[in-house]
């Protein structure tokens, strides 16, 4: 059996490779030859990029067996996460990876700034002995204020509290319990820039924090103040920056981000007062492993069918390792699902019944939807794009949880409506040491069934007889019945019959069994596995 195929477009460590393993068939390309590009992506499973390669909608198009895209780092300026999204590609990053080397380079920038360490060394190796031209300032006692006390934010909080400053942060998200844990005290943002000494930039860039740091901001600082910024270039507007840096509005300023990369011009990066690094904060030997390991785990992952917890266009997060065998569980009871509807499905409950549903269960929602639509649908179907098509043909969808459970420990069940109103459901557990799948309720019909690859559901007025008219139906056809189990709610009154086979039924055979016990429904249903 063919390898999947994983194609590096980037350099990455030799780590990246030995994480991937030996299961995959491993191709480089040049990801800035854009011809090279869209060739290799063509029988590509996986693509592995840093910052140069650009996935846009054209790559995706160029790419029908694409999977994943995984970028070795945290932004994704590159890849266009909506046209992945549509063609139900799952686009991963390494959120983590660098947090630790961009938290030392801003520490970094800060004593750079106070102690004018470059300027001074430019000045002693251009042959000069200008001692009091480069005194500096102590960080004692000092308020820095943090923008943004996300991962970054926190972790420059932690080392700064050796050296004995005052740490201040502005971040609306953060609670006061939060802060106090941090040694920090949250303040306004004007409040924060009017009183800082040093202030340290760690925001995402969105539409709202875009210039956040402008010309008014930049005059209400201190005259003795540093600014820096190692997060997103565009984060402080740079012309006003330029112009506070010549005016002497506060005192210098450290970048390592820019709006344009590399800077269009030297307006801003030859000021005496400015410090400026080329993107270096994730551009340490331990950052950029780790990247490369959390991506290659993470194409693994994609590529086993399994939910991947830095995927950023699906519901990420560990999983609980009580609530993971649920999962490819609560894919197969879509299919079920799916194939007992007749007619297009309007609305569906996922519910978790049990102890399980006291845990985070979000995503056998996403297997739920997975499995729904794996057999429903022509295009490719992943935990990335089962919302959207469940959002495109107008499916309400609900996660309904509830603790209890009154028959089995946990109970998972998809119940809802076609669009004439037809109800349906279906119920599955795992039971016992090995976690064995069961179907255990059907249209409210209680079963117990062991989950096969091949079941045959029928419905029909309970009368003696029947089992043996369609048992010798499918005998005649070859067809080996493995398992069965009757149900019914009332004597005389409607059964269901639950039939595990070794082989897929022809949809003419099952026509016959209809005619031959007069069913009300008979659905021959193929479960496909991951």
């Amino acid at each position: 059996m063919a390898k999947p195929i994983v194609l590096i477009a980037e350099q990455l460590s030799p780590a990246t490779v030995e994480a991937l393993g030996p299961d995959f068939d491993i191709r480089e390309v040049d990801g800035t030859d854009r011809a090279a590009l869209l060739s290799a992506l063509a029988d590509a499973n996986a693509v592995l990029i840093r910052s140069a390669t650009q996935i846009d909608a054209e790559a995706i198009a160029a790419a029908p067996n694409l999977k994943v895209v995984a970028r070795a780092g945290v932004g994704l300026d590159n890849v266009d996460l909506p046209a992945a999204t549509e063609a139900g590609v799952m686009v991963v990053n390494a959120p983590t990876s660098n947090i630790i080397s961009a938290a030392e380079l801003t520490i970094g920038h800060i004593l750079s700034l106070a102690r004018h360490i470059p300027a001074a060394h430019a000045s002693l190796a251009a042959g000069e002995w200008k001692r009091s031209k480069y005194t500096g300032t102590e960080l004692y006692e000092k308020r820095v204020g943090i923008v943004g006390l996300g991962r970054i934010g926190a972790l420059i909080a932690a080392r700064l509290q050796a050296f004995g400053v005052e740490i201040v942060a502005y971040d609306p998200y953060v609670t006061e319990s939060r802060a106090q844990q941090l040694g920090v005290t949250l303040l306004s943002l004007d409040d924060l820039l009017a009183t800082s000494d040093f202030v340290t930039i760690h925001m995402p860039k969105t539409p709202e924090t875009t210039g956040m740091i402008g010309a008014a901001q930049l005059k209400a600082m201190k005259t003795t103040a540093y600014i820096v910024n190692v997060a997103r270039g565009g984060l402080i507007d740079e012309a006003a920056l330029a112009a506070a840096l010549r005016a002497g509005e506060i005192a210098g300023a450290g970048l390592d981000v820019f709006t344009s990369e590399p800077p269009a011009d030297d307006a801003l990066t030859s000021l005496p007062n400015i410090l400026v690094t080329p993107h270096l904060g994730a551009s340490t030997d331990e950052a950029q492993e780790k990247a490369g390991v959390s991506v290659a785990r993470s194409v693994r992952l994609a590529l086993d069918g399994e939910l991947v917890p830095d995927a950023v266009n699906v519901a990420g997060g560990v999983i609980d390792p009580v609530v993971r065998p649920g999962i490819p569980l609560m894919e197969k009871l879509g299919q079920i699902f799916a194939g007992l509807a007749d007619g297009a499905l309007a609305s569906i409950d996922v519910e978790v019944h049990g102890e399980i549903a006291e845990l985070d269960v979000s995503v056998l929602k996403l297997a739920a939807l997975k499995g729904v639509f794996t057999n429903a649908v022509t295009e490719h179907v992943s935990y990335v794009n089962a919302p959207l098509l469940a959002e495109q043909r107008g499916m309400s969808v609900r996660l309904v949880t509830d603790p209890v459970s009154e028959d089995y420990r946990n109970v998972l069940t998809l119940r809802g409506a076609t669009s004439d109103g037809t109800r349906l459901s279906v119920s599955g557990t795992l039971t016992g040491p090995k976690q064995v799948e069961k179907i255990v309720e059907i249209d409210g019909y209680d079963v117990e069934v062991p989950l096969a690859d091949h079941l045959i559901v029928m419905t029909y007025t309970d009368r003696p007889g029947i089992v043996a008219i369609y048992g010798k139906v499918f005998g005649d056809a070859k067809i080996n019945i493995a398992g069965m189990q009757i149900a019914r709610q009332q004597k005389g009154g409607q059964a269901l019959s639950v039939l595990t086979v070794d082989s897929p039924v022809p949809a003419e055979l099952l026509d016959t069994v209809r005619e031959a016990i007069d069913a009300t429904l008979v659905r021959a249903i193929d479960v496909v596995a991951g």
